[in-house]
C-alpha cells in the first residue's frame, strides 16, 4: 500500500534508514480510512469489480466488503454502489463523494510527505521521535499498550496466531481472524502494538523456578511488582518486566493479600491469546 517515506541517514551497517509516516482520515472518533482503504477505492474505480479490486490490493473479498461497509457507514452516505448481479460482477462504481475523497486524501498525503521529508532533514532523531509521538497519542480504553515486532504468524482456516516480540526478550501471542491479519498488513518483522485490558490480566506467584505455570492462559510474563494501589474493593497492580515494559492488572484486595503482593515481589502476569487486540500505526 502507498506510504509516505523518505530516505534519511545510514546506520553503522551501511543500510539506508527510512522515515515513515501515514495519513488517516477520521469521521468523528472512528477511522474512516487510510492508505489501504483509499487504495481499495481507487482499485474499484479502475476495475469496476470488488473481486478485481480486492485482488489488486492484496485483500480478500470479504475483507474488502467489510472495509466498504465501514466506509459507507462512517461517511454517512454511500461511497461505493453495486448494481445487482453475480458475486464481484460488473456494475460496482464509486460515487462522486468517493472520487472527491480519493483526491483529497492524495493531496493531503503529498503535503504530509513534504512535511516528513522537511522534518527528517531538519530535526535530529526525528524518525524515532515521530513514531513514539504517534504511539503516545493513541487513545484506547485498554490499560496495557505494548509495542513490539511481529515475530511469527501461524495461519489458520479462520483464526491466525500472531507472536509479538517485546523489548527485553518477551513474546506474547494473540489470536486474531485471518481477515484482521490481512487488513492490518501483519507480516514478520512488522511493527505492531498489543492492547490488553487490565481486567483480563491474572497475577500469579510461584517459587521463581522459571518454568511455565500450568494454566490455560497462553501468555505468561514474569516480572516484579513496581506499583500497587489499593481501592475500596480492587487494587491496581503493575509489574515491570526485564527491558522496562510494564503490565498492569486489576485484582481484588483479597487476592493481593492471598498472593502476598507488595512492591518488589516477583509475580507472573498471565492472559489468554484471545484477550490480546493487535493494532498497527498507519
Amino acid at each position: 500500500m502507498p506510504r509516505s517515506s523518505s530516505p534519511t541517514s545510514s546506520d553503522s551497517t551501511g543500510e539506508a534508514l527510512e522515515l515513515d509516516g501515514s495519513v488517516w482520515l477520521r469521521a468523528g472518533h472512528e477511522t474512516l480510512g487510510g492508505a489501504a482503504r483509499i487504495a481499495l477505492l481507487e482499485a474499484i474505480g479502475e476495475t469496476g469489480s470488488i473481486t478485481g479490486a480486492a485482488k489488486a490490493v492484496g485483500m480478500s473479498y470479504k475483507a474488502a466488503w467489510d472495509a466498504i461497509d465501514t466506509m459507507n457507514n462512517l461517511a454517512g452516505e454511500p461511497l461505493v454502489m453495486r448494481a445487482a448481479g453475480g458475486k464481484g460482477g460488473g456494475g460496482t462504481t464509486l460515487t462522486p463523494r468517493a472520487v472527491r475523497l480519493i483526491a483529497t486524501f492524495r493531496a493531503i498525503e503529498r503535503e504530509h510527505r513534504k512535511f516528513v521529508e522537511h522534518a527528517s532533514a531538519a530535526i535530529e532523531g526525528f524518525a524515532g521521535d515521530w513514531g513514539l509521538i504517534g504511539r503516545i497519542g493513541m487513545k484506547t480504553s485498554a490499560r496495557n499498550q505494548l509495542a513490539g515486532t511481529v515475530a511469527s504468524i501461524k495461519l489458520g482456516a479462520v483464526n491466525d496466531e500472531v507472536s509479538l516480540a517485546l523489548p527485553g526478550g518477551h513474546t506474547i501471542v494473540a489470536t486474531v481472524t485471518h481477515e484482521s491479519t490481512e487488513s492490518l498488513g501483519l507480516a514478520q518483522g512488522a511493527a505492531a502494538f498489543a492492547l490488553i485490558k487490565a481486567s483480563s490480566v491474572l497475577l500469579l506467584v510461584d517459587d521463581a523456578g522459571g518454568a511455565p505455570l500450568k494454566i490455560s492462559a497462553r501468555n505468561q510474563l514474569r516480572g516484579a511488582v513496581s506499583k500497587l494501589t489499593r481501592g475500596a474493593v480492587n487494587a491496581e497492580v503493575s509489574l515491570v518486566l526485564a527491558g522496562g515494559t510494564v503490565v498492569t492488572a486489576i485484582i481484588t484486595n483479597e487476592s493481593v493479600d492471598a498472593l502476598g503482593l507488595a512492591e518488589g515481589v516477583p509475580a507472573v502476569a498471565a492472559f489468554k491469546a484471545s484477550s490480546v487486540i493487535l493494532g498497527v500505526s498507519g
